[in-house]
């Protein structure tokens, strides 16, 4: 038995079939609020709600013929209707029905990314709270800096998606809009009231004004919050990445039974899913750059914006809906090495304390120029010549003049550093 295909949700919302059905939702609103306004016959609606349907292929082959795709859609449409079909589009422009279509499109693809989104933030709170208290270093420009734990991390990347989901359900307000106003906006050749009751059945607001298209500041809008969503997937991605590195190793990507690596090499253990999401991650940032440039249009509409948005809208969407998926997974499953952690945190021979036995001697009474560099030249004597941190500080007459060796033993506890993680993550209701 062949196993089929199961197009995605987010898939089906920009398939041809459901863009020519959604379209034709709005037609259908249109004929319903023109009869219940006493515009067309009640009949005729009725009639017209039955029989409206179109075959894609009959629109293409009509299409080849018009160029005009929406007139090659209400053709088709008409074969099935028949008589009653003069009342369909009545009134209309093609961009009426066509931008409309596309915003209810946006709306559900932005419900379906916040409700992803969402699933996302509950994985990455439930393992920031596993590692809360799991210390790790934290690194600066790449370089060890004091100690953390791998559990703010996972809180960090939580309070963005946070973020992400507001802006997710700002885009989806912007974009949830509807117009019916005709050829340039002035609803020359159409009642205003129709335009409220299609978007009310819609789930739509009317626009305020429009030319003859929705304004495009929009879809830019829309585009790149995706994008920002996309970059802090790519963030996540990226840290995944470097902390899988061979020389870090402190956590990876789940690697499964039968999994191979490399062609070449069996050792191999790759991120290539999060190297996958900072890929497409760029994508992204390109679709919002088209999105931007789809804002200028000459005078009241021309039709450059058109066959952009044929590509970025639901590329961008679809591709962001599969990284959050993709990262989710990631997380969930997740190889934490907290030895390892512990290990590279020593690494450094103690470096990382040395902020802490700088403001101790400062709490002495010494300026703070005098004691950071005190514990500079100790530090660049490790870093360079190899000594013993530690040591050269416990020897150093300037910093013993002021701290006893159980002081400065004292500022070599990584606690010290994490006694406040409770409050932080306090903060998340965790």
């Amino acid at each position: 038995m062949i196993k089929r295909y199961t197009l995605p949700a987010m898939g089906k919302i920009w398939s041809i079939e459901n863009e020519w059905r959604t379209i034709l939702d709005v037609e259908l609103a249109a004929c319903d609020a023109m009869a219940e306004l006493g515009e067309i016959p009640a009949p005729a609606a009725k009639n017209i709600r039955e029989k409206a349907n179109f075959n894609i292929d009959r629109i293409h082959e009509i299409e080849s013929v018009t160029h005009h795709d929406i007139i090659a859609f209400l053709t088709n449409v008409a074969e099935y209707v028949g008589e009653d079909s003069k009342y369909v589009h009545k009134g209309l422009t093609s961009s009426d029905v066509k931008d409309t279509a596309i915003c209810l499109m946006m709306k559900q693809s932005a419900e379906i990314i916040s409700d992803d989104l969402k699933k996302f933030r509950e994985v990455l709170r439930r393992r920031a709270v596993e590692f809360k208290h799991t210390p790790c270093i934290g690194r600066t420009h790449g370089i060890h800096a004091e100690p953390m734990t791998f559990g703010l991390k996972l809180a960090l990347w939580s309070a963005e998606i946070e973020r992400d989901i507001d802006r997710v359900e700002h885009a989806k307000k912007i974009v949830s809009v509807g117009k019916l106003s005709g050829a340039v906006g002035t609803y020359s050749n159409i009642n205003p009231k129709i335009e409220e009751l299609v978007c009310k059945k819609l789930g739509l607001t009317p626009v305020p004004l429009a030319t003859q298209v929705i304004q495009r500041d929009r879809h830019a809008e829309f585009v790149t919050t995706l994008a920002i969503v996309a970059g802090t997937l790519e963030k996540i991605a990226t840290e995944v990445r470097n902390l899988q590195r061979t020389d870090i190793r402190e956590a990876e990507e789940y690697f499964s039974p039968g999994q191979k690596g490399s062609s070449a090499m069996p050792h191999k253990r790759n991120p290539i899913n999060c190297e996958r999401v900072s890929g497409m991650a760029r994508l992204v940032r390109g679709n919002a750059l088209a999105a931007l440039e789809d804002m200028t249009l000459w005078h009241e509409r021309d039709i450059s914006h058109s066959s952009v948005e044929r590509v970025i809208l639901p590329d961008a969407t679809i591709n962001v809906d599969y990284c959050i998926n993709k990262m989710t997974g990631i997380i969930d499953k997740l190889l934490v090495y907290p030895e390892k952690m512990l290990h590279d945190m020593d690494r450094t021979g103690g470096l990382i304390y040395s902020q802490r036995i700088m403001l101790e001697v400062v709490g002495k009474g010494v300026l703070r120029e005098d004691a950071y560099k005190w514990v500079q030249r100790n530090a660049m004597k490790k870093w360079m010549e190899g000594e013993d941190f530690r040591t050269n500080i416990e020897k150093d007459p300037d910093i013993t003049k002021y701290l006893t060796k159980e002081e400065i033993d004292d500022c070599f506890n990584p606690e010290w550093f994490l006694r406040h993680v409770d409050m932080i993550f306090e903060r998340f209701g965790l």
